[in-house]
């Protein structure tokens, strides 16, 4: 069944059950998110995305709240607006100022939206997180002091069945997100299949193999599929200057990316000079040859002996 609305002065008819989100994302209306992937469950925790509507007691999410007839929405009042800065403001005072070198400038929402908002760091003060940059295996940096609790990570993790790695331990303040028991990914079951760090809408994750290999905007990008399985998964491919510079998964939404096979696999055959891959032994990871982290040794070995014979 069809359902009329009004969203800043524009009528909009859209499906029973959409969200008004969605409903404002048909017609070109642009509202922030930060926790919202439509890959995911609806988790409606960072309130960014809230609207005013008409005879409403308080602003709404709009990534949860489904349209109805008649009703009518401001996506920009003064209301919505003043909370958005607010909300904006209060990420700023607990986060590291340093976007000049940043691997997600150009690309961070949290820039994007205190860009748009005029927002700035230090308008307000008070304790700061101080966490350590674990930085304790090759692929995954991460850096809780920029995370901004989304929650992204923990939602698009636990999609894949028997891995659900992340979740968040503590309470208020130091709320975070942490494997079980707040021990490092290195220490986790975690495969560094890199869900996580496609879906990082802040710089809090990143890939250290395509660190420093360009920024976002003045990289040429295609995409291709991953054929080391059935599944197929999506990776886009970097260039600069017409060399390849990086493989990175796309949104798991996109393209399901489930192993560290893929990436690396995918670095070997697209990437100029790529980087050494690495196995784990125990919690510790190793520099290894290309055909023992792909699982190709046994493939190899019996092509070489057929051909000995």
């Amino acid at each position: 069944m069809a359902v009329k609305l009004v969203i800043d002065g524009i009528n909009v008819e859209v499906q029973d059950g959409t969200t008004i989100l969605e409903a404002a994302k048909s017609v070109g209306i642009n509202i922030p998110t930060f926790c919202y992937d439509p890959s995911m469950e609806i988790y409606g925790g960072c309130r960014i995305c809230v609207v005013e509507v008409e005879r409403a007691r308080t602003l709404v999410a709009s990534c949860t709240m489904p349209v109805s007839e008649g009703m009518v929405v401001y996506t920009e009042s003064p209301r919505v607006v003043e909370a958005r800065k607010s909300i904006l403001t209060l990420m700023l005072a607990n986060h590291p100022n340093d976007c000049l070198t940043c691997e997600k400038a150009g690309v961070c929402k949290l820039q994007e939206y205190a860009y748009r908002y005029e927002v700035r760091f230090g308008e307000i003060t008070g304790d700061k997180h101080s966490y350590e940059i674990e930085d304790n295996n090759p692929y995954i940096e991460r850096d809780m002091n920029k995370c901004i609790l989304c929650g992204k990570c923990v939602r698009t993790c636990s999609q894949v069945e028997g891995r659900k790695v992340l979740g968040f331990i503590n309470r208020g303040f130091n709320t975070k997100v942490s494997p079980a028991f707040d021990v490092t990914y290195a220490e986790s079951n975690c495969v560094h299949c890199f869900r996580c760090v496609s879906v990082c809408p802040v710089g809090a994750l990143k890939d250290k193999r395509a660190a420093g290999q360009g920024r976002k905007w003045e990289l040429e990008k295609k995409e291709v599929d991953c054929t080391f399985c059935d599944y197929g998964c999506k990776f886009e491919v970097g260039s600069k200057k017409g060399k390849v510079v990086y493989v990175t998964p796309k949104n798991p939404g996109n393209g399901r990316p489930l192993c560290l096979k893929g990436k690396i696999g995918n670095e070997l055959k697209h990437v100029d000079n790529p980087k050494a891959p690495y196995i784990k032994e125990g919690n510790e990871f190793v520099e290894t040859t290309w055909p023992k982290a792909l699982g190709l040794e046994e493939l190899i070995e019996k092509i070489v002996n057929s051909q000995a014979r």
